[in-house]
């Protein structure tokens, strides 16, 4: 994220009692995945703030927030969105989580493989992975991420699709070399929307567009 580690800190703590917000208010196991989505990237960025103060590098801490960034939110997202989608739009959602967990085989793999580092450049982080085909990649990862948002049959959810999508094409052009960095920062922050998605979900919502 961009300005410090204290920033990070301080946004992450922020996100993750958003989350606790949202895992308390669902009222049904199928949203569960996805309201505690905020929880798992205000902890994201507490992590990074581990990275400042590592001062970058290989360490711990970067490859924890690599292991998150990359192979965890496609699966995890595209598998949230699936459970809590009324029951017409799943068979559609099975598109992007087969394409995230393909695209989250092949970041695991380079992880495994291939060294990760964190670069301090002023006020931003960036991180170096070598990873095999990156466009492929990366069009994979927003097509399980915001392109099961978009899929979703949810009004919320689809707008919170637009906000994450603008917001990639934002932080591409405004910071492409910390590109990941910035846009994971973007979508802890939207990910305070995920809040009112959960309030307004009845116990028992019906399968339908909501």
């Amino acid at each position: 994220m961009c300005w410090s580690a204290t920033a990070d800190l301080a946004a992450g703590a922020g996100i993750a009692a958003v989350g606790v917000a949202c895992v308390t208010r669902a009222r049904r196991s199928r949203d569960l995945p996805l309201a505690a989505l905020p929880l798992l990237l205000g902890a994201h960025q507490i992590v990074e703030s581990l990275v400042w103060h590592s001062g970058g590098g290989s360490g711990p801490a970067t490859v924890a927030w690599a292991a998150i960034a990359l192979p965890l939110l496609p699966v995890w997202v595209s598998a949230g969105v699936l459970c809590a989608a009324p029951r017409h739009a799943r068979p559609r959602l099975k598109v992007p989580l087969v394409i995230g967990v393909a695209t989250a085989a092949a970041l695991t793999f380079a992880l495994v493989t291939r060294p990760v580092r964190a670069e301090i450049r002023g006020h931003t982080l960036g991180y170096v992975v070598d990873l095999p085909h990156p466009g492929l990649l990366v069009g994979g990862y927003l097509l399980a991420t915001v392109g099961s948002l978009l899929l979703s049959g949810d009004r919320l959810l689809r707008r919170l699709g637009l906000l994450v999508g603008a917001g990639a094409l934002i932080c591409w052009a405004l910071w492409e070399l910390e590109f990941v960095s910035t846009w994971c920062a973007f979508a802890a922050l939207c990910s305070v929307a995920l809040y009112a998605w959960v309030r307004r979900r009845p116990p028992d919502a019906p399968d339908r567009e909501a």
